[in-house]
Order: C-alpha cells, then sequence, then structure tokens
C-alpha cells in the first residue's frame, strides 16, 4: 500500500493546473486539487475571457459607426447598457466554472475548495485535513499588485474592474503593459472619455518598437488621451469624484482609476517561504526542465515562475510537466522561443519571433519588410484606421525571424504566421505562397520590396 494519499497535490485549479490534474490523472496518477477561490483562474475569471468579451462589445462603437458607408441606416443612436454586458459576462464565466468542474470530476479528480498550505516536501493541509502526496504542483498564477501613493484604496484592480455597479463616464488607466493599454480601449469604445497614464515614454516595453509606436497613434485617432513620462501622485474623493493628481501638475476629475500595473506571483500563505524555496530575482519561483523547485517533490509552473504569462504557455508547461514525471521517456526541454501573442488593444497587435531591435542584436544582418495602410473596409466606412505589417528576415540565411501586426484580428491572423516563423521558413517560401484575395493578411506574403537594412 503506497505511503501517500495522492500521487500528484495540485495547488491551484486554474488553467495550468486544471491540465495537469487531468492529464496526471489520465496517465493513472492519483490526483487531488486544491483551489480556494474560483474554477479556472485567472484567464478564465479575471483575464482573457472577460476581457476578450468586453473588447468584442467595445468594437461594436466602430462598427456602429463604420456601417453607415455601406447603407445601413440606424433608426436611433445605439446605447449601452452596462448592466447587460457584466451580467451576461457573469453567467458565462459561471457556464465555464462548471465546465471546468465537470472535467476534473470525469477525470476521477478529487476536488478540495480551501487554501493549501505546504507543511513539508510531501505533506500539505486544507479545509482541516493533512494530505501526503508523492508530490505537489504549485500552479496559483499571479496576483495584481497596486503601486503605494496616497490614495491607493481609491483604485481598481484588473481582478475588481469586470464588475462595477455603474458604468463610468470618465475612465483612467495607470500602466503601460498590455492590461493597461487593452483596458484604455476598451473603455473608450464602450463611450469612457479614457485617459492613459504611463511613467515611461512609451507603452508595450519589449515589444517591436515600430508596432509601439504605430499603436499609440492609432489610440490617439480614437479618442484615448495618453499621458506618458508621468505618474499619479495622488488620489483624493470628493463625493463620487476621483480628483487624480499626475506628477505633471495636471489635474484629471474621474470616476474610476485602474491600476494595470503588473501582477505578481500568488504565493501569500502556501508556506513555500518557510521551506526556503529558492525564487528568482523577480519573485517568481526558480524552477528547472521538469518543473522542479528546489525541493524535488514540489513542482511549480505558470506565472509564477517567470516565463511568459499566457494560458497557452501554462497548458504547454502541465502536459510536459505531467510526461515528465509520469509518462514513459524524457521528454525535450519546452522551447519558450518563436511563441505567438496577441494584445487586444483597438486596432489588435499580434507578434511572433523578434522585434526588429532584438533581431539587429541577435542576427547582426537583417531586412525589414514592411507595409501600413487603409484597409480596404474603411475605402467605405469612411475610418481613418490604418493597419502596419511587417517581416524581420535575417539576411545571411534568409530566415523569417519576426512577424508583427497591428490591425482588426491581427491576433487571428498571426496564428497561422506563427506557424510559418515556428517552422523556420524563409522570405522566399513566404514569396512563393499565393496570397488570397481581397484580404488583408494576403500583405504578409506580397511584400518584396525591403523596407530598410541593418546595417544600412
Amino acid at each position: 500500500m503506497s505511503q501517500f494519499d495522492y500521487d500528484l497535490f495540485v495547488i491551484g485549479a486554474g488553467s495550468g493546473g486544471v491540465r495537469a490534474a487531468r492529464t496526471a490523472a489520465a496517465s493513472g496518477a492519483r490526483v487531488a486539487v486544491a483551489e480556494d477561490r474560483y474554477l479556472g483562474g485567472t484567464c478564465v475569471n479575471v483575464g482573457c475571457v472577460p476581457k476578450k468579451l468586453y473588447s468584442y462589445a467595445a468594437h461594436f462603437h466602430d462598427a456602429f459607426e463604420d456601417s453607415a458607408g455601406f447603407g445601413w441606416r440606424l433608426p436611433e443612436a445605439p446605447r449601452f447598457d452596462w448592466a447587460t454586458l457584466r451580467d451576461n459576462k457573469i453567467e458565462e464565466i459561471k457556464r465555464l466554472n462548471g465546465i471546468y468542474g465537470r472535467l476534473l470530476e470525469g477525470a476521477g479528480v478529487r476536488l478540495i475548495n480551501g487554501r493549501a498550505r505546504v507543511l513539508d516536501a510531501q505533506r500539505v493541509e486544507v479545509a482541516g485535513e493533512v494530505i501526503r502526496a508523492e508530490k505537489i504542483l504549485v500552479a496559483t498564477g499571479g496576483w495584481p499588485w497596486v503601486p503605494d501613493f496616497p490614495g491607493k484604496e481609491h483604485a481598481l484592480d484588473s481582478n475588481r474592474v469586470f464588475d462595477l455597479e455603474a458604468f463610468p463616464r470618465r475612465f483612467l488607466v495607470l500602466g503601460g503593459g498590455y492590461i493597461a493599454v487593452e483596458f484604455a480601449s476598451i473603455f473608450n469604445g464602450l463611450g469612457s472619455e479614457t485617459h492613459l497614464v504611463y511613467r515611461g515614454e512609451l507603452f508595450l516595453r519589449g515589444f517591436d518598437n515600430e508596432v509601439r509606436e504605430f499603436t499609440r497613434d492609432e489610440m490617439a485617432k480614437k479618442g484615448v488621451n495618453l499621458h506618458f513620462e508621468t505618474n499619479i501622485e495622488r488620489i483624493d474623493k470628493e463625493g463620487e469624484v476621483l480628483k487624480v493628481m499626475l506628477t505633471s501638475g495636471e489635474v484629471l476629475e474621474v470616476d474610476a482609476v485602474l491600476a494595470a500595473t503588473g501582477r505578481k506571483p500568488n504565493l501569500a500563505g502556501l508556506g513555500l517561504d518557510e521551506l526556503g524555496v529558492e525564487l528568482n530575482d523577480d519573485g517568481t519561483l526558480r524552477v528547472n526542465e521538469r518543473f522542479e523547485t528546489s525541493v524535488p517533490s514540489l513542482l511549480a509552473l505558470g506565472d509564477i515562475t517567470g516565463g511568459p504569462e499566457l494560458t497557452p504557455v501554462a497548458l504547454a508547461e502541465a502536459m510536459q510537466m505531467v510526461q515528465a514525471h509520469f509518462g514513459e521517456g524524457t521528454p525535450k526541454p519546452l522551447d519558450y522561443d518563436k511563441i505567438a501573442t496577441a494584445v487586444f488593444c483597438h486596432p489588435n497587435i499580434g507578434t511572433v519571433g523578434l522585434s526588429e531591435e532584438a533581431a539587429r542584436e541577435q542576427c547582426g544582418a537583417i531586412r525589414v519588410y514592411r507595409t501600413d495602410f487603409r484597409p480596404m473596409k474603411h475605402t467605405l466606412s469612411g475610418s481613418e484606421e490604418r493597419c502596419l505589417m511587417k517581416l524581420i528576415v535575417d539576411d545571411e540565411s534568409d530566415v523569417v525571424v519576426g512577424a508583427h501586426m497591428v490591425g482588426e484580428e491581427a491576433g487571428e491572423v498571426i496564428q497561422g504566421i506563427a506557424i510559418a516563423v515556428r517552422a523556420g521558413l524563409t522570405k522566399a517560401d513566404f514569396d512563393a505562397t499565393v496570397g488570397i484575395h481581397p484580404t488583408g493578411a494576403e500583405e504578409f506574403v506580397t511584400l518584396r520590396s525591403v523596407s530598410r537594412r541593418y546595417p544600412d
């Protein structure tokens, strides 16, 4: 008889934790999961899913305006009802929570409601029960972080912004990452007077610089008020109004402030500090290729390990971890290069591979092919929105090392391009591909003229 109650005990029922639990159980392992908040984790409840639903809602603003050029006449001015969007989103998430619960049940995984605490290398305590497990997986994700300034208690974090009681007619976002940029676009599209405040000179640090600049200009054209190289000095609440004093000296009166200033590993109360589990410099858990921490029976994956904070990455890590610990043979280490991502601002960003700046450092000689244009739809809609597409090519090998797009449905388009970049296809391969006409995406296979070279 085994000395352990379970072969794998998972702390956290987010995307990575649930995938690991189900996959391990399918291999014959005895598995239990502890969750103290909600099934599906950040992505389902306060991340990807509700954010994309709200982004869809915000796009209707442009769609209604664009339709006039195609002959549509609306009987009256469209009116947005916040409560309908919010409450429909709540019902959809409840549905998804139920699906996650049924997936665990169907896989034979025990679900325990409660915050687990690790007692030692192979024991956890949850809901008053002490459980022994051969391996313990920590997959608790991140938690929003709000910087310290006078009046910070008046600021929302990204967990709370989806469920506001009333729609903010004036909205301010603090931050320069993808969450800040997305929410600035969303509330602007829904009809708020929207401000984005960022301490740096340009948002989306780490993305291709031309993409960042193009996105800045397009968001400004849509009416987002951008305040760069400034910060919040303090927030004072006067009745229902928030007076936001900026370090630039400007004072803004708004109805809601979102501090989208990053997330930190959700490790509080887990007991890992008492076990001396090693951390990376940024406070994430240090793991090896097998997702083992410095205590080998304690595993970790997802946002808490310092890699790309993306749901598909956590899912891939979960399957990799299960193969390493419960499968046969030794899997190849997970390759984090050329992972595609999207930013659901308006217009969307889709990107895969190296930025132009990174390619200059890593490849030396590169060729850049780029175009920006007014999409065909807007020849009738009257919109001034433009689309950017660019390919970055290693000059010596002709391999396409980066692809970037800013435009409608960029995430959908870049997924297919990501396969080509991942496969190491050359610019000649792109050139030999016959485009689909008329689409914007065909530009990726019809770019022929070099826009610039590095070195010049």
